[in-house]
This record gives C-alpha cells, sequence and structure tokens, in this order.
C-alpha cells in the first residue's frame, strides 16, 4: 500500500517536535524575557567599584562600562553622576550599578539573538527552517474533508489576520 504525503508529514512533524522540544523551550523563555529587557524584571543588580583613566567624556565611560545611552544627569565639581552611579574625573574612581541576567537566562538570550558572528547560527537558521515546516505540515495532520481540518482553516484565517493587524496597525 502506498503511503500518503500527509503520512510523511504527520511522521516527521511528530518526531521533529519532541527532537526540538528543548529549543523551543528555550526560545519561549528567552523570548518571554526579552520583552523585559528594557527595564529590570529579570536581572541581578551589583554594585561595582571601579578605576577608569581621567577626564573621560561621558561617551567614553559609557563605552568603558559597557553601560549603552550613558548620560551624565549632573556635575559636582570632579563627580559626574549618571542614572547609574558615579565618576570622579581628577581620580577616575568609579562606582555604578551592574545590572545583568542571571547565568541561564542570559546565555538563552544570546542564543536567540545570535547573528553570522555566533559560531551557532546555523543553529537559528535550522529552526527557523523547522518552524516553517511545522507551519505547511499541519494543513496535512487532518484530511481535508473533517470537521476538524474545516475547523482549523478558519482558526488559521483569524490567525493571519490578527498577525496582519500587529503588523500594520
Amino acid at each position: 500500500m502506498e503511503k500518503s504525503t500527509g503520512f510523511y508529514f504527520r511522521i516527521i512533524h511528530r518526531y521533529l517536535g519532541f527532537y526540538l522540544v528543548g529549543i523551543m523551550a528555550v526560545y519561549a523563555i528567552s523570548g518571554i524575557a526579552m520583552i523585559f529587557r528594557n527595564d529590570d524584571t529579570f536581572k541581578i543588580i551589583s554594585e561595582v567599584e571601579t578605576t577608569l583613566p581621567l577626564d573621560l567624556d561621558e561617551s567614553a565611560i559609557g563605552k568603558a562600562l559597557k553601560i549603552k545611552r550613558l548620560t551624565v544627569e549632573r556635575v559636582e565639581g570632579d563627580q559626574l553622576i549618571f542614572k547609574e552611579g558615579t565618576y570622579n574625573q581628577a581620580t577616575g574612581k568609579t562606582v555604578y550599578l551592574k545590572k545583568e541576567l542571571p547565568y541561564i537566562l542570559d546565555k538563552m538570550e544570546h542564543l536567540h539573538k545570535a547573528t553570522t558572528n555566533s559560531p551557532i547560527y546555523w543553529l537559528n537558521i535550522f529552526f527557523g527552517i523547522s518552524l516553517l515546516f511545522f507551519v505547511i505540515s499541519s494543513f496535512w495532520m487532518f484530511l481535508p474533508h473533517t470537521s476538524v481540518f474545516k475547523k482549523g482553516i478558519y482558526f488559521t484565517l483569524a490567525g493571519i489576520l490578527m498577525t496582519l493587524l500587529i503588523l500594520f496597525v
């Protein structure tokens, strides 16, 4: 007996889904965490005391401390005061708050944001292609004449409409 295309799609869909459970969980968790990346929701805050070169301007301080968009709020004598801490232009003494994600969440987020500079960028490509396969193969999960398939088409159309509204409104 000859097997249908749907038969093979269902098998690949099933086992690829099982295979990718771990990475899907990583992307789901890191995706949710990345929504809060502009605030301190998941970050661990620690005070750091260091010495920087003397007479730095605000962009050089930000670059040295790896603080994006650092802005000096006020100056008191030799002391530059910014949101995260202080820098003394005469002594170089700097005290600031460092905000970091917990180790495992940081690793998840770096995987999620991998670029071609990362040695594992191929994983993101494979995962993206796998997700596209899930999209396509889901239409072979049920026979077209069944009520489940017909209801699935309505949900598909509603999901596409919602996506278009989110993208363009």
